[in-house]
């Protein structure tokens, strides 16, 4: 009996310095969504594009593109939607992550918030200016494999200081991100894989795990 006590004390200890270490209010359902938004981006980043006038068929490279102001045109509703994806991503993972503190007696904002999102942002801020300058070069290709790379190193960099299954999601976008960069001009497909797939099915998982 004294030993049961003893482990269950030891057991509440750790799940204490668990939740001062780690921010604990990550919806599953918010990465759902985030992976519906993105297929849906994706979806129509593979139709504007397709409907180029020499289009391939099999390439969504960019490179082929047949005029300036066709391409500029294409590059600003690109931007402008994965503009609007990211938005949307970030406020529905706000609102959710809200609730789901709120239900856990857990304040969103508190040092250990803060930390997590100084770890995620660094290595994402980075990639976002290296894919600018990847478009002010021209290597429209690679874009895509880095943003996923990218994500990735965000995604383990702030897995220390939150839900510990983030960082298979983190390891699996860097990977797709190194094969994307070998298949130049499938760049689209690996990321609706990273983004969209992976992340609905991190969504699902997570929210089984931890949201029910």
């Amino acid at each position: 009996m004294i030993n049961n006590n003893y482990l269950q004390d030891i057991s509440d200890i750790k799940n204490m310095m668990s939740k001062s270490s780690r921010f604990m209010s990550l919806s599953g359902l918010s990465g759902i969504l985030a992976g519906i938004y993105a297929l849906a981006a994706a979806a129509y980043a593979h139709f504007r594009i397709a409907a180029l006038p020499d289009y391939s068929g099999d390439s969504v490279v960019l490179n082929a593109v047949g005029n300036f102001m066709a391409a500029y045109d294409l590059v600003g509703d690109l931007f402008f939607v994965a503009t609007l994806t990211l938005f949307l991503a970030i406020v529905t993972g706000a609102l959710l992550t809200y609730r789901k503190a709120k239900k856990l007696n857990e304040k969103i904002w508190n040092p250990v918030s803060k930390r997590l999102l100084a770890h995620f942002g660094i290595p994402l801020f980075a990639g976002g200016l290296f894919c600018l300058v990847l478009l002010q070069y021209g290597i429209v290709g690679l874009v895509a494999p880095a943003t996923l790379i990218f994500y990735g190193l965000a995604l383990l960099n702030a897995s220390k200081f939150t839900i510990g299954d983030i960082k298979y999601l983190g390891i699996a976008n860097m990977f797709i991100g190194l094969i994307a960069s070998q298949f130049v001009g499938y760049g689209l497909y690996f990321w609706a894989l990273g983004f969209g797939i992976f992340h609905i099915i991190y969504g699902v998982i997570l929210y089984n795990k931890y949201d029910r």
